[in-house]
């Protein structure tokens, strides 16, 4: 008989390659008995997976109803709910760990004795904002979805504090701050190289705008080298990133890699590069894992004005914030960096390896599922 409370963690993605999500499970194994539900295989340590069939869409829903504004039956019909509604009993667990909004209904409806605690990765009405039919459809069913089920969670967490003061502002919805930091790495920084060695990490996607960085090494005139490590979420795009740098032999595509295993690959860079221009309220407010990567790959780091990520890079002194979006930018900022300089960012993401780990920034989660899971014993 297992004594330790139990706790389930929902998320509709592939558990094992998502890092925020396994972030979660590895740091609760110890001390829940955690059952996860989710795409791919069972992540380590946990004591039951329900996995989703690959061949379940996610966001699959019934878009009549959507667009005549049914928004209840069109959760309860949605395939991804009709497959895990009658695979999960009610009552079953101490605490549900929901992430991402499409989660919650499904979690309180399973009756957690202490309640559910719901993390939230995106701003979940405008995150895909520049299409003008998700706007129209989409975001009023995610407003739906928040005002209705978010609400009814005992406690909330969402990834950065712009985000946090959004939904306080529309929803009055009061949410803990987790960001996604990575584990403490116990690494030193490595030698600035010659020529200068740039790197990003991340998802292909069209609206990433990923080519500003390739024409941003055109420009630029100074010898660098840029590696990409990039997850094909569009390999029609990927494609096209890979013949556009075909003038390029400085640039390299990389296979994706673990997320266990980026930071020592990142680690032999010396500057971290993310440039997104804010075409949604996400991107613009993005703190993403990539951000945390470079800080534990101890790089140097230059991004956009992006306002959570470069309030991060001056206080800390990271490295360098672009002027605006463009290549041009970036290009600029290339140029004006010395070796000096970026021994002295790679320094200073050393200092603060600790302090921005995950190890030192998921107290949110313990508190909120401890708390719960607390209450819910008190229930058994």
């Amino acid at each position: 008989m297992d004594e330790r409370p139990s706790l389930l963690i929902i998320a509709l993605s592939t558990l094992v390659s998502d890092a925020r999500v396994l972030r979660q499970i590895r740091l609760f194994t110890d001390d829940y008995a955690v059952t996860t539900v989710g795409y791919g295989p069972a992540p380590e340590g946990v004591v039951e997976h329900i996995a989703v069939p690959d061949e379940i869409i996610s966001w699959h829903l019934d878009r009549r109803l959507v667009v005549l504004r049914r928004y209840q039956p069109a959760y309860d019909t949605a395939p991804v709910i009709r497959h895990l509604a009658p695979r999960l009993e009610p009552g079953r667990w101490d605490v549900v760990l929901a992430n991402d909004v499409e989660t919650v209904p499904l979690a309180v409806n399973l009756l957690p004795r202490g309640g559910v605690h719901a993390d939230l990765h995106e701003y979940a009405s405008r995150q895909n904002e520049e299409s003008r039919r998700w706007r129209w459809f989409v975001a009023p069913y995610r407003r739906w979805l928040v005002r209705t089920w978010v609400s009814r969670a005992a406690s909330v967490t969402t990834v950065g504090a712009i985000l946090a003061a959004e939904y306080q502002r529309e929803f009055g919805i009061e949410a803990g701050v987790v960001p996604n930091a990575a584990p403490y790495a116990d690494r030193s920084p490595t030698p600035v190289g010659d020529p200068l060695r740039l790197v990003h990490s991340g998802a292909a996607r069209r609206n990433r705008s990923l080519g500003v960085m390739l024409d941003a090494v055109r420009l630029t005139q100074r010898p660098v080298t840029l590696d990409l490590y990039l997850v094909p979420n569009d390999p029609a795009y990927l494609e096209e990133l890979q013949t556009e740098a075909a003038d390029l032999p400085q640039v390299r595509f990389n296979d994706p890699v673990p997320p266990g295993e980026l930071v020592e690959r990142l680690g032999a860079c010396d500057v971290g590069v993310f440039v997104l221009p804010p075409l949604t309220f996400n991107y613009l407010n993005t703190l993403p894992n990539k951000f945390f990567d470079f800080i534990q790959a101890r790089l140097g780091i230059v991004v956009g004005p992006s306002p959570e990520m470069s309030a991060l890079v001056h206080e800390h002194g990271l490295g360098v914030v672009t002027s605006d979006f463009t290549a041009e930018s970036l290009a600029r900022a290339l140029d004006d960096l010395t070796p000096e300089d970026v021994e002295r960012y790679k320094a200073a993401s050393h200092a603060v390896a600790r302090e921005l780990s995950a190890e030192q920034l998921v107290q949110g989660w313990v508190h909120a599922v401890g708390a719960l899971a607390e209450r819910g014993s008190d229930q058994r």
